[in-house]
C-alpha cells in the first residue's frame, strides 16, 4: 500500500477527530458549571465532597453506559476522574474563600 490513506479510514478518523473536539469542549462546559457549584458551596459553607450525589452519579452513569453499550467500568472510571478534580478545584476554591474572610 502506497502512503495513501484509505478514504474510508480518513472518514472514521474525522469523525473520531471531531467526536475528541466535542467531548473537550462539553468537560470544559461541565467544569464551568461545577465551578460556580464550587463557589456556591463555599460561600454557604458545603463540605467540596457530596458522596450521596457522587454514589448517585455513579449508579446513573453505570446505568446510561449500559443502555449505550459503554462498558460502565469504564464509564465508572472515568466519571471517577473527573469528580477527583472537581472535588480538587472545589477544596481550592473553600480554601481562597476561608482566606478572603
Amino acid at each position: 500500500m502506497s502512503g495513501q490513506t484509505p478514504p474510508e479510514l480518513a472518514r472514521l478518523r474525522g469523525s473520531i477527530d471531531n467526536i475528541d473536539a466535542a467531548l473537550v469542549h462539553l468537560l470544559a462546559e461541565r467544569f464551568k458549571a461545577t465551578q460556580q457549584v464550587g463557589v456556591l458551596k463555599a460561600q454557604i459553607g458545603l463540605p467540596a465532597s457530596d458522596p450521596g450525589r457522587e454514589a448517585r452519579q455513579v449508579d446513573r452513569l453505570r446505568r446510561l453506559a449500559q443502555e449505550a453499550d459503554l462498558d460502565p467500568v469504564f464509564a465508572e472510571k472515568f466519571l471517577a476522574f473527573i469528580v477527583a478534580e472537581v472535588i480538587r478545584h472545589h477544596e481550592a476554591i473553600a480554601q481562597d474563600h476561608a482566606q478572603g474572610d
